[in-house]
């Protein structure tokens, strides 16, 4: 007799067995045929179910059943070059119209590259095996497999240049404030040209939604504005600004019985500025709070090499970024987000009505106030 066959014998298919399994266990592993003609949204439901397309099923329907609750603010975190690979009027834009992404916190990158087809501009798909040396030659700028006229580049810094020497933009703005100004004129350039939908910026400027950037210098647009410095242009960039707004977007959101949804698209700065709202929050200005109450992270970096872009839901847990009581409301999955995002935009596009706009981007003077205003009294129960 095999020496574990007793133990077999004595255990399948027991009522405790079973019990236990149904316990730990979503659903049985017995799904239907893939079909021609089937839905994006039934396929990822029915045949994404272990490992990564798990994970993905999964971030789905956190994403659609739960975030976009009517009273969930959903903040989306932006990182690598999504923008220019056409993700940005693909995905983000009908994600932003349909009011399933409240701010945003994005590279400068993303930003300055959603404003070339916003000025009417062409990028193209190519290879990521090319001749670099004849690009350079023949001036043309190269993302991976994505290939443009190095002309794109001269011309949307002669764009922001000459925009930002305007009487509108000499002060001091947060980065959303200025993305929202700059959003203003891109739309008024889309209408006037009837080129819609190509533009992140001017979306979010037309539904309120605020983009901050949390390295405003690290980009072609804070180049440009740097050149302006010089000029003797007064356009400032305060960053500082920035914390204290975004954590005032978390703040409200919370104060009155809502929830806050984090949805991460690659990782680094953007990331971290999301997250930091809540220590901000708890942390420096001493105020009553738990955590963010969904995560959801799409990457391809690994929590064990000490980069941002890897750590867990759980670890941020214990920096108070996420409630520990809503851990289960959290779903990393390791994959990269120009597979996952224009997933998830179909799924929820499909799964989810509309959700009307909070529109924080009109709100943001206010809603500092009403933090400045809490942090005093604080700060006088403290005797500082």
């Amino acid at each position: 007799m095999h020496p574990h066959k007793a133990h077999y014998d004595r255990h399948a298919g027991s009522t405790e067995n079973v019990a236990f399994m149904k316990r730990i266990s979503k659903q049985r592993i017995d799904p239907p045929a893939v079909l021609p003609g089937m839905g994006v949204a039934d396929l990822i439901d029915s045949a994404f179910l272990s490992y990564n397309g798990g994970r993905l099923r999964e971030g789905c329907q956190l994403y659609a059943q739960r975030m976009l609750a009517p009273d969930c603010t959903v903040g989306l975190a932006l990182s690598g070059a999504l923008t220019p690979a056409g993700l940005g009027m693909s995905c983000l834009v009908p994600l932003i119209e349909a009011g399933f992404i409240d701010w945003i916190i994005s590279t400068g990158a993303n930003l300055y590259h959603d404003t070339h087809y916003a000025l009417g501009m062409d990028l193209y798909q190519a290879g990521p095996n090319l001749p670099d040396l004849e690009l350079r030659a023949n001036q043309v700028i190269r993302i991976y497999d994505i290939i443009f006229d190095y002309e794109n580049l001269l011309g949307t810094d002669k764009f922001y240049r000459t925009l930002c020497r305007g009487d509108a933009f000499q002060g001091t703005f947060g980065t959303a404030e200025f993305h929202g100004l700059v959003g203003k004129y891109l739309a008024e350039r889309e209408d006037q040209t009837g080129i819609k939908g190509k533009s992140m910026l001017a979306a979010a400027y037309r539904c309120g939604v605020p983009i901050f950037t949390s390295s405003p210098g690290d980009s072609s647009i804070g180049m440009n504005l740097a050149a302006l410095m010089l000029e003797g242009n007064k356009l400032r960039l305060d960053p500082l600004r920035d914390v204290n707004q975004s954590a005032s977007i978390v703040w409200e959101a919370k104060a009155h019985g809502g929830t806050s949804g984090v949805f991460i698209l690659g990782g680094g700065s953007p990331k971290n500025f999301m997250l930091q709202t809540e220590p901000q929050i708890q942390e420096v200005l001493g105020l009553a709070e738990s955590g963010h109450d969904y995560f959801l992270q799409f990457t391809d970096a690994r929590p064990d090499t000490g980069g941002l872009s890897g750590a867990t839901p759980s670890e941020a847990m214990t920096w108070g970024k996420v409630d520990p009581d809503k851990l289960p409301g959290t779903v990393t999955c390791y994959v990269d987000s120009t597979l996952s995002l224009p997933l998830i935009t179909a799924y929820a596009l499909s799964r989810t009505a509309p959700r009307p706009h909070k529109r924080y981007l009109d709100k943001l003077p206010a809603l500092t106030a009403k933090l400045e205003a809490r942090y005093a009294e604080i700060r006088a129960e403290r005797g500082e």
